[in-house]
């Protein structure tokens, strides 16, 4: 729960942050611009309310490292997910009301998972979920998001050293392997999940590794 709490909080901070212009800056999300990651960094606090309000008796069905979905078809934001969020940002006319309307649903997010039973259970997305499990989730959710933001700024905070190597950790479980140490946790997650390309020296340190990457977490 502490880096849940450590990601999400940078993540606003980082949002506060950002200049006028640095809104229509593309985003490490192919397709999208910073304001289009930003609208949907709140659907992702409203999903945090919904589930948090939506608790259950039943058995946990997923932890965090089964949570996942691996895919390996990279986004464009050409989806009818990805141009809603696109419709969506525009739709609010100013930057100023958007981060308004994170600022708002981010805190209320926070609020709402300090005062939930991390042992408690909840349901999402048709998974039963322990709360400490959901938000382990969130960890990654945030901090990949958190690159996402940076990757075409400068002056704006990255994510937690700790979150990028929790988040590390949750993508090698995924491809079942890990990582050449020889890569940083920051390179490690941008080539895993193919938010850049690799270099010819991080091609030969994950050798036959490189032939399942990249995959797409969803």
């Amino acid at each position: 729960m502490d880096l849940f709490f450590r990601s999400w909080n940078a993540l606003q901070n980082a949002v506060k942050s950002l200049e006028d212009e640095q809104w229509l800056i593309p985003s490490g999300c192919t397709g999208w611009l910073v304001q289009d990651l930003v609208f949907h960094l709140v659907i992702d606090a409203q999903d945090i309310l919904i589930t948090l309000a939506t608790p259950t008796d039943a058995e946990p069905t997923h932890t965090a490292a089964q949570y996942w979905e691996l895919g390996t078809e990279l986004p464009t934001g050409m989806n009818e997910d990805g141009l809603f969020t696109r419709r969506a940002a525009v739709a609010y006319g100013t930057t100023a009301w958007l981060a308004h309307h994170l600022d708002d649903l981010a805190q209320a997010a926070g609020r709402a998972a300090k005062l939930a039973d991390p042992a408690s259970r909840v349901e999402t997305r048709d998974y039963v979920m322990t709360v400490a499990d959901y938000f382990e989730t969130y960890v990654v959710e945030a901090t990949l998001h958190h690159l996402d933001l940076v990757m075409h700024l400068s002056g704006v905070d990255g994510p937690d050293a700790e979150c990028l190597a929790a988040t590390r950790k949750t993508v090698e479980a995924a491809l079942g392997s890990p990582l050449p140490p020889s890569l940083d946790d920051r390179s490690a997650l941008l080539v895993a999940t193919g938010r850049r390309a690799a270099t010819e020296d991080e091609k030969a340190a994950l050798g036959e590794l490189a032939e399942k990457l990249p995959i797409v977490l969803g």
